[in-house]
């Protein structure tokens, strides 16, 4: 018995070293994932704006900037286009200003739970529109003119005051006593969250801006 040559599969002290080798590997990968996924979701500057680098997640000021978003064959998917610079509410946005703008928009967006109804970024309700790339929906283009704006973030703004007076869907919005200034930081941060390179989420935006061109209903 002494003698028996046993296979390595069953040798204990081979799937200790296996089990430490891969604990160890897995270990180092976790951490390098760790530092990608943290240098991918890191906020740009303003200066990689004005030099046209493109960041995952761009800084405050790509509200003074023209969003687009583009089919990309090599990727597969849409992805944000940031354009020419545009005026924001009438005025272009120092990075000091456009911060403690963005900054607004999201603490209302927090007290006012727009998440119970609403999806930012993968997360939240299915009740009521996808609001990750709200900024680009086409429907604000009628909302304009219903509103007697002259540019779509005014027209934005007027809604989210007084969303009872201008009915978008089905599931009337409530009135949530959204101020002016707030309203003003919620749609600061829905622009800029529309700069946001999501991977193409959410799926089929392309599709339902199409079908609202056409004459449709856009996608809830």
């Amino acid at each position: 018995m002494a003698n028996e040559n046993l296979s390595v599969w069953t040798s204990i002290s081979f799937w200790r070293r296996s089990a430490a080798w891969v604990t160890g590997m897995a270990v180092i990968l976790l951490i390098w994932l760790t530092f990608d996924t943290m240098n991918q979701i890191k906020m740009g500057s303003d200066e990689d704006l004005q030099k046209g680098v493109t960041k995952r997640v761009p800084a405050p000021t790509v509200i003074n900037y023209h969003i687009d978003y583009k089919f990309s064959k090599k990727r597969g998917h849409e992805v944000p286009v940031i354009g020419k610079k545009e005026l924001f509410f009438g005025k272009e946005w120092s990075p000091k200003e456009a911060k403690e703008l963005l900054h607004l928009g999201k603490l209302t967006v927090q007290a006012k739970n727009c998440m119970d109804c609403h999806t930012l970024l993968g997360n939240g309700a299915y009740y009521a529109p996808d609001l990750t790339k709200a900024w680009l929906d086409p429907a604000w283009k009628n909302m304009i003119a219903m509103t007697n704006s002259k540019t779509k973030e005014e027209a934005m703004a007027k809604f989210l005051q007084h969303p009872d007076k201008y009915p978008t869907h089905a599931r009337m919005m409530p009135n949530l006593g959204i101020t002016p200034q707030e309203a003003k930081g919620v749609v600061a941060f829905l622009k800029h969250m529309s700069a946001i390179d999501t991977n193409g989420f959410p799926r089929g935006f392309s599709k339902s801006v199409k079908e609202f061109e056409r004459g449709g209903t856009y996608a809830k």
